[in-house]
């Protein structure tokens, strides 16, 4: 017997200044299932969902809960009327404690006046027993990885107990026993009969996972099919509108030289511990390795983040230093961050000046005064050149979908004509059509002879663009292997190396 409707969505409409983002767009959960949402990058399926939850106001169309129509205000009406979103951009409180980020605006209280710390940790507790998550309550939430804070955040959302749980992008930071773990937990949600919409760009994931899966393109609804009857290239195609034959461009770059050398390279404060490597002009070299295994790290201390407790790096046979950022940019290199919110996006600015920020000396006229006619220009190659999707150059960036904020930051480093491009999560949040895109420019900047280091928690996009791959395991270089000659097995083996 086929569940019954507990969310209806129907006829959405919203429109910002210059551009129609959702038109006349339909979507139905049933209770006890997993109905996944697809599209490329602006597609709109994060603008649905953020009429969903109160945090725009749509501009036409209802929504039916339980048979009942709402109009949620704001994500706190949301919350209470039994709608739960774990966003995609991680928005936590970061100073504070595991806990604190758990039940902020609704701490339990004694008396209905004091906060009650004895509860919150008791209730803290349950619920990551119940989900199975192995944190500290009391831990401050910067002192720990991504894929923890996702999991609070996760844990956050079941809390609520609530009827819809919207996951966008939920694995994009996760580990594969992560992966596993958050599945679990949406299986025992889906058991209780509560609705999962779940958006995510990982199509294996969308097959395994999901009962429905409805695909957006443009703004509009494009298809609602049980998800056993479709295949991943259906997918892709009804996504794109067209057939993409190849996950990954023809691999045309041939290293050459050697222009990069790192010699027994330590972290200060971190895990990182005497790795050593080279990379060749032309070259793309991939860097493998568990959550938590150094894979940043190895970018973060070669750009001047992190601080160096011993090692050296050679340019072209000469040594430097990189111990600031500043330095770094100046010795031709460049840093994609692994989280795009934190630390790539300047999020109450417009496209422009986040897209020439690294490059400001460039514009400068009589050194006092920044020309705005260079800065329009190379913005406006750089949405050409990335083919980013924006009403205009003095759109916030914030208002992008994920995807396309981070093709603005990878235009904001070409700008820098950087030597050495350190990569990390290059396509983390972005659709297939545009991940493509991405991995075809990769491949032209090696053309060009820059040396590429990209670091991703996807086996097969490292094993599809890369010419090398470096694992890490607990901090150390494990092993380095070709990209050609090699596999996902071997890889994991050495990843579990020092752990």
């Amino acid at each position: 017997m086929e569940q019954p409707a507990l969310l209806e969505m129907r006829g959405i409409t919203k429109e910002f200044p210059g551009v129609k983002a959702l038109d006349g767009v339909n979507l139905t959960v049933r209770a006890g299932t997993v109905h996944a949402l697809m599209g490329e990058n602006g597609a709109g399926k994060s603008t649905l969902m953020k009429c969903l939850f109160g945090i725009y106001n749509r501009d036409g169309g209802s929504i039916k809960l339980d048979g009942k129509e709402v109009n949620f205000k704001s994500a706190k009406e949301a919350l209470e009327n039994g709608v739960a979103m774990v966003h995609q951009e991680l928005n936590q409180a970061l100073t504070r404690s595991v806990q604190d980020n758990l039940w902020l605006g609704r701490y339990p209280k004694v008396g209905g006046i004091m906060v009650s710390e004895r509860i919150m940790a008791q209730r803290t507790k349950e619920i990551f027993e119940q989900l199975g998550v192995n944190v500290d309550p009391k831990t401050i939430m910067s002192t720990m990885p991504v894929s923890q804070r996702q999991m609070v955040e996760i844990a956050k959302a079941v809390s609520y107990d609530a009827k819809i749980v919207v996951f966008d992008e939920p694995t994009s930071s996760l580990t594969e026993s992560e992966v596993e773990h958050l599945f679990r937990i949406i299986n025992m949600l889906r058991d209780k009969g509560c609705g999962i919409i779940y958006i995510s760009h990982k199509m294996e994931e969308i097959l395994r996972i999901s009962d429905d899966v409805t695909i957006m393109r443009d703004g509009t609804w494009v298809a609602t099919r049980p998800a056993k009857e479709l295949t991943m290239d259906e997918i892709i195609k009804l996504m794109v509108g067209r057939e993409l034959t190849n996950r990954f461009p023809p691999k045309t770059n041939e290293p050459g030289e050697v222009i990069l050398e790192v010699e027994h390279l330590s972290g200060k404060y971190t895990r990182l511990n005497e790795a050593s490597f080279q990379l060749r002009k032309g070259e793309i070299l991939g860097i493998a390795g568990l959550d938590g295994s150094g894979r940043t790290e190895v970018l973060e201390n070669l750009f001047g983040v992190m601080t160096k407790a011993s090692g050296t790096i050679k340019l072209h046979g000469k040594e430097i230093k990189n111990l600031t950022p500043r330095e770094s940019i100046r010795n031709g290199f460049a840093l994609l961050t692994e989280e795009r919110r934190a630390t790539g996006i300047f999020g109450i600015r417009d496209i422009k000046e986040n897209t020439v920020i690294s490059n400001l000396k460039s514009y400068l006229m009589g050194g006092i005064c920044l020309s705005d006619k260079k800065m329009r220009e190379d913005t406006d190659w750089a949405i050409q050149a990335m083919h980013i999707k924006t009403p205009s150059q003095s759109t916030q960036i914030r208002s992008l979908s994920g995807g396309n904020q981070q093709k603005v930051i990878i235009g904001r480093w070409l700008l820098t004509k950087p030597e050495v491009l350190l990569l990390d999560e290059p396509t983390r949040g972005i659709d297939v059509g545009a991940k493509y895109e991405i991995y075809q420019l990769i491949i032209d900047l090696a053309n060009q002879g820059k040396g590429i280091i990209m670091v991703s928690s996807e086996m097969p996009e490292l094993l599809g663009v890369c010419d090398r791959i470096l694992v890490m395991s607990g901090g150390q270089l494990a092993g380095e292997v070709d990209a050609k000659n090699t596999s996902q097995e071997e890889i994991l083996t050495l990843a579990a190396k020092y752990v």
